[in-house]
């Protein structure tokens, strides 16, 4: 991606400023864990079993511990080394929850962590073709994401999005026992999941919802958890949970701040649900799609 400023319709290209130590793209993204990925900072440099981990950050949408790893080299296995530390983490979950509390002042238990939703994160300036080829897979719990820095003091940040013939990984790992076992306990979860076993209405009724939320602005992810669907730019402005007769959507505004003339949304501030966000709609038609979009919009 080249970039340029435009003053008076002239453009002059930004110049490319490379990072002079993996440690400088650490403090940007542990400086600004909430904004880029929506994570909390656990621990830098934190150290386990005689291995170092960059930066452990906690993930409170999915109850889960996310493992970030900064990396200038190109030519490192981000396969090999993701699976090591998944495992890592998977053989010393007390340790993991110890630092939590120490670090936060909270007492989190075993109980509260999703364990399935553990993931390893590779950040770096660039990743070559065959890792991002290797990393490609729909249900691999290890994501790249490749940062770059400017003159002007401009970052940007590109998460490396799967591709949607992305097959699974498991067929692959199931002779290694090792690899077996952090795929077993470990799960990424996908649309056609949350999709499976509902009617072909309510299936064609949440991709009309889901293209019209990806549709309001550029960057919005899909991003399947366990129990719901997130849509997120920055940080999640829609959850749809798909139901056997009709989707639920929460809307990730607080109470008090979404314009809604016609009383469509529900408070849901005080009561538990699946979602994030304080409104509740159900959903069992598209008469009000594009209402609902300009609700949805309002937390973008």
């Amino acid at each position: 991606m080249q970039l340029y400023l435009n003053t008076n319709n002239k453009l002059k290209e930004v110049e490319e400023k490379t990072f002079k130590l993996e440690r400088d793209i650490q403090r940007v993204f542990e400086s600004n864990l909430d904004a880029i990925m929506g994570l909390a900072l656990v621990k830098s440099e934190f150290t386990i079993k005689n291995k170092r981990i960059d930066t452990l950050a906690f993930d409170t949408q999915s109850n889960a511990f996310i493992i970030i790893e900064y990396k200038r080299d190109r030519s490192l296995s981000v396969v090999d080394q993701g699976f090591t530390y998944l495992s890592l983490m998977l053989e010393n979950k007390a340790d993991f929850i110890v630092e939590y509390n120490e670090s936060l002042k909270k007492n989190l238990r075993r109980e509260d962590v999703d364990w399935s939703q553990t993931r390893v994160v590779f950040v770096s300036t660039e990743f070559t073709e065959n890792q991002k080829l290797a990393t490609n897979f729909k249900d691999i719990a290890i994501e790249l994401w490749e940062v770059k820095q400017y003159e002007n003091n401009i970052i940007a940040i590109t998460p490396i999005k799967k591709t949607k013939s992305a097959e699974s990984i498991k067929p692959l790992t199931q002779q290694n026992q090792a690899l077996k076992k952090v795929t077993d306990e470990i799960k990424v979860y996908t649309e056609e999941e949350h999709l499976a076993g509902v009617t072909d209405e309510i299936v064609e009724l949440y991709i009309k919802f889901r293209d019209a939320i990806i549709s309001l602005a550029d960057g919005i992810e899909t991003k399947p958890q366990k129990l719901y669907i997130a849509f997120k730019k920055d940080s999640n402005i829609a959850c749809v949970e798909i139901q056997k007769k009709k989707l639920k959507i929460h809307i990730g505004a607080k109470i008090g701040t979404l314009d809604d003339a016609k009383k469509l949304a529900k408070n849901v501030s005080n009561i538990g649900h699946y979602g994030t966000g304080d409104y509740e709609l159900d959903v069992t038609n598209d008469r009000d799609l594009e209402y609902i979009m300009s609700l949805i919009k309002q937390a973008i």
